[in-house]
C-alpha cells in the first residue's frame, strides 16, 4: 500500500476512544485504523488518557460476579481478535468490514445507482449511514455539498476532487464548507467506504430526484 497521506482528525479519534461516535462513523474509523499505523498509535494515546481519567474517578461498588463476567468478556474478545486476524490474512478487505459484508469484496451485493456507480448500504444504527461505493475509473460523482459530516475512506483505487487526491487508506473528512466533484482515477474501480450523518446536497436536478431512492 502507498503511504497514507490523509488521516482521521483528533476529534474523530477522541470520539472513537470515548465511544461517542455513531456506529457508521465507528466502522469507518476502525477500518482506517486497521490500515494506518499513525492513527492506530494516536488512538492508543487517547485510550491511555481515557484510562487515566477512569482511574482517577470515585470507586463504585461492584456485583459479586463482576470479576468472573469481566474475565469471560476478555477471553471472548481475545478469541474474536484471533478469528479476525486469521480471516484478515485471506480476505481482500480490512477485518472490521468483514462481518458487515459477510466476507470479502466478492461477497458484496452491489446495487447500481446510476452513472455506472454501485453501492451497498451496510446495516448500522439509524443516527448515521454507511455504504460501500464502487466508482468506475474516470467516472465523476455528481457535484455536491454536505448538510453534515461525510467520511470517505478509500479501500481500492483512488479519487481526486478540488481538495486533493485520495488513494488506498486515505480518508477525506468533509463538512458543510466543502463543495466538490469527486472523480475516480483512470484505471481500476475506486472502492470507498463512506459514512454520512445527514443527506448530501446535490446541485443538479436529476441527482436530487434520485436521492431519496438511493438513500444518500
Amino acid at each position: 500500500m502507498k503511504q497514507i497521506k490523509h488521516h482521521l482528525t483528533d476529534e474523530l479519534l477522541m470520539g472513537y476512544a470515548a465511544g461517542t461516535l455513531p456506529e457508521a462513523f465507528n466502522l469507518v474509523v476502525a477500518t482506517h485504523i486497521s490500515m494506518c499505523d499513525e492513527c492506530r498509535a494516536a488512538l492508543a494515546e487517547y485510550e491511555a488518557v481515557g484510562g487515566e481519567v477512569m482511574m482517577s474517578g470515585e470507586p463504585v461498588e461492584l456485583s459479586e460476579d463482576s470479576l468472573e463476567a469481566t474475565l469471560a468478556l476478555i477471553a471472548d474478545n481475545a478469541f474474536r481478535k484471533e478469528e479476525a486476524k486469521s480471516a484478515a490474512k485471506t480476505s481482500d478487505i480490512p477485518a472490521p468490514l468483514q462481518d458487515y459484508i459477510g466476507g470479502g469484496l466478492e461477497d458484496v451485493k452491489w446495487r447500481k445507482i446510476g452513472g455506472g456507480v454501485s453501492q451497498m448500504i451496510l446495516p448500522t444504527s439509524k443516527d448515521a449511514t454507511v455504504r460501500l461505493l464502487k466508482i468506475p475509473g474516470g467516472t465523476a460523482v455528481p457535484d455536491h455539498g454536505h448538510n453534515g459530516t461525510e467520511l470517505t475512506l478509500v479501500l481500492k483505487g483512488a479519487f481526486a476532487d478540488e481538495e486533493d487526491t485520495f488513494s488506498a487508506g486515505d480518508v477525506e473528512v468533509a463538512n458543510e464548507d466543502l463543495q466538490h466533484t469527486p472523480v475516480a482515477a483512470p484505471g481500476e474501480d475506486c472502492i470507498c467506504l463512506a459514512a454520512t450523518d445527514a443527506p448530501l446536497k446535490f446541485n443538479a436536478f436529476l441527482p436530487r430526484i434520485a436521492q431519496k431512492f438511493v438513500r444518500i
